[in-house]
């Protein structure tokens, strides 16, 4: 007499099983992984946009940019003692979106602006040059400080130079060798991206400051993403040109 094959699956055929839904589910994960990333991706950058907005807003109606925030700031601007609007001398040039002197959103519950990844660490950075021009100290903070300093001034200045590239930069100097996407950024706003806990490892994360230190001088870095080893990438920076500005600044009534 011939055995009657009980129902179910055998250790076998779970086993393979499991590995078939294994990789379905694999190649379900990456694609819905890299959804989120981008989405992520894209709200930061209007996020950024925002932000960009406020700062021009604000300059056109106040002749002057705001300083960054602090971490203790909660969201406002911060001068450092017997700085204010009329010499512009900011506690730090190198900080935090003042969110709450813009009046910008999303932020978090201590009124920092934050990105697409929304964690304590992905506060959106804000860093404007302090530079003298024209014998007029800190102009793009100081009440009439761009007037003062005159257009032609302006325009021909040297400010914060983005780089495509981390190699091949004089350090705090220029870009050097790499290629130079801006060398006349009063402003750079930007995110530290996905790896905000740790701010990155890489030369051109190294170059635009971030949780885990960063360079606070005249160069940043921007390009596309990258997840390649050794050299991963995801920061996500944008920069007002000072040719924007003093157009902007022009139509407010601000300059000349």
């Amino acid at each position: 007499m011939s055995r009657v094959r009980r129902g179910g699956f055998s250790l076998i055929e779970l086993a393979i099983t499991l590995v078939i839904i294994a990789v379905l589910a694999a190649g379900l994960l990456v694609p819905l992984v890299n959804q989120i990333a981008s989405r992520k991706t894209s709200v930061t950058d209007k996020v950024l946009q925002d932000v960009k907005d406020a700062l021009i807003g604000y300059a056109s109606g106040n002749g002057r940019l705001p300083c960054p925030a602090t971490d203790t700031s909660n969201g406002l601007e911060s001068f450092a003692p017997g700085g204010s609007a009329a010499n512009g001398n900011c506690t730090s040039f190198y900080g935090f979106v003042p969110a709450v002197t813009l009046s910008v959103n999303p932020v978090d519950d201590q009124g920092y602006a934050i990105d697409g990844w929304g964690s304590a660490q992905n506060r959106v950075r804000y860093a404007v040059s302090n530079r003298t021009i024209n014998g007029v100290a800190n102009p793009f903070t100081s009440t009439g400080g761009m007037r003062n300093a005159t257009i032609g001034s302006l325009a021909g200045a040297t400010l914060f130079y983005v780089c495509a590239s981390g190699a091949g930069v004089l350090a705090g100097t220029n870009c050097g060798t790499a290629l130079t996407l801006t060398s006349t950024a009063p402003v750079v706003v930007w995110s530290v991206g996905a790896n905000a806990a740790d701010g990155g490892a890489s030369m051109d994360e190294a170059q635009n400051p971030n949780p885990n230190g960063g360079s606070a001088d005249v160069l940043f870095v921007s390009h596309s993403i990258s997840d390649s080893t050794g050299s991963v990438f995801d920061d996500v920076v944008t920069w007002i040109g000072v040719s924007t500005l003093i157009s902007k600044m022009i139509t407010a009534g601000q300059l000349p």
